[in-house]
């Protein structure tokens, strides 16, 4: 029988990393970085040979489903990469500045070990740029929206629009038994809300078997899309005129863009007078360049500016801060600036630092616009600690806080529940991708108001079919 082995992603929200074994051949989806409370099991063996390996797909470019590759590779991946073209040119950018983090962080810790006299405890970085370089030198395909790829007599693979972010995908296998048996597994990736700001919508699945879906918000539905620009308009408006900073800590991916759209739309309207926009984030400066280049993966009146040569994603008040010399001269602005930067977790990154000169202000807002895993300054914030820690230095939160969930690159449990409603012949679904409470919730949702078998995957769990 066939059969999948998750190894990351499996009773947890990242790494996802699924082993799925057919006959002879093997298929890694995804690679993904283990972020929060668990990062440094990114050093563990992965539980396989990497070597053994035929083939990576990648469902998008997102670091928690891509952030281990380079290690993989490290550790003698030599088969074939397959995925959207816009996810491979996204996923260069993501990891080239994923090791220049992890190189950043080995020499900050290497010099406070070499004045204790322990260098020797300092663990290397988990890869390099060279490493990175090693994965875009591998054999790769580029998968193109329903389009069956045949990988062997008795296998196809097709990759279709998950609607979340740049490229993503959710994957289809079809193969053959060898009692003739045909059968179709599906992995969602990461699946998207319907209700979006820039791309196009998740295309309905019309039959499979088997399906491995994520339940990232698998306990919830989200607020009204409307209801949420309207909430991140008034906190824009409300902060500015009390001549404090806003300050928005942003994946530089999907949300710094949607973002870029609404805040042009402001300006349109004449609501950013006198105030300045910064986006300090070299990783999204770059991704948003890729926008440019696939307009078709974009809605139609996005698609449509792009195609024009119009920049959906600028206006007069924006400016982009490229160099460290530039971040820390936002500094010197003391009221009525908007700051974008990432990491969008409070992880690492430039927003550190101006999460550092502004969340004591009362005046000032700190407005998260994506999911905070457990584990991440970010929702240790989100969560109301009243003192949290940046650079060794004890900060005081008294700046307004706000969590606009509505604008969430994730499906929410209803827009899952009517997509699986429209797969016929589907008779198993098991839940990955998501912290442990929501996942029950999302699988008694799913036995209320399905017909099919529901089971939560544990890590390192196999489950064949």
């Amino acid at each position: 029988m066939a059969k999948v082995t998750s190894y990351g992603g499996a009773s947890m929200v990242t790494g996802s990393c699924h082993l799925v074994e057919i006959h002879s051949i093997k298929i890694l989806i995804d690679c993904g970085m283990i972020q929060g409370e668990l990062w440094h099991d990114n050093y563990q063996p992965f539980g396989f040979d990497a070597s053994q390996i035929d083939y990576l797909l990648l469902t998008h470019a997102h670091a928690d489903h891509i952030g281990r590759v380079p290690k993989l590779v490290k550790e003698g991946f030599r088969g074939e990469i397959i995925a959207t073209e816009a996810s491979l040119d996204i996923a260069y950018i993501m990891l080239l500045d994923s090791a220049a983090l992890l190189m950043e962080e080995y020499e900050s810790q290497l010099r406070k070990a070499l004045r204790r006299g322990d260098e020797a405890l300092v663990q290397e970085p988990l890869y390099t740029k060279e490493h990175v370089e090693d994965v875009f030198a591998q054999k790769k395909r580029y998968a193109r929206y329903d389009e069956k790829i045949k990988i062997a007599p008795f296998l196809e693979i097709s990759f279709h629009n998950a609607g979340h972010i740049m490229g993503s995908a959710y994957i289809a296998l079809h193969f053959r038994e060898e009692n003739g048996e045909e059968k179709r597994v599906i992995f969602s990736g990461d699946l998207g809300s319907k209700h979006r700001l820039l791309l196009n919508q998740l295309t309905p699945l019309s039959h499979a078997n088997t399906l491995f879906i994520e339940s990232t918000y698998g306990d919830r539905e989200h607020r009204n899309l409307k209801e949420s620009i309207q909430e991140f308009k008034d906190v824009v408006i409300e902060t500015l005129q009390a001549g404090g900073n806003i300050v928005i800590p942003s994946f530089a991916l999907e949300r710094t863009q949607e973002i870029l759209w609404l805040l042009r739309q402001m300006h349109q309207e004449g609501l950013l007078q006198n105030c300045h926009v910064f986006l300090d984030s070299p990783l999204a400066i770059e991704a948003t360049k890729i926008y440019h280049k696939y307009p078709f993966h974009l809605n139609q009146e996005l698609g449509l500016h792009v195609s024009l040569g119009d920049d959906p994603f600028s206006f007069p008040q924006l400016h982009l801060t490229q160099r460290r010399k530039d971040s820390m001269e936002i500094n010197e602005v003391e009221k009525k600036a908007i700051i974008i930067a990432g990491s969008g977790m409070c992880t690492g990154g430039r927003v550190l630092h101006h999460l550092k000169q502004r969340i004591w202000n009362p005046k000032n807002a700190v407005v998260f616009v994506g999911f905070q895993v457990k584990g991440t300054l970010g929702r240790d914030i989100v969560d109301g600690e009243q003192f949290i820690r940046i650079y060794g230095e004890e900060i005081k939160v008294r700046a307004k806080i706000h969590t606009i969930n509505g604008f969430s690159a994730h499906a929410d449990r209803l827009d899952m529940l009517e997509w699986i409603r429209n797969i016929e012949g589907l008779t198993h679904v098991y839940l990955i991708h998501g912290e442990v409470d929501k996942l029950e919730l999302f699988k008694s949702y799913l036995k209320e108001n399905t017909h099919s078998k529901v089971h939560i995957v544990e890590k390192n769990e196999t489950i064949y079919f």
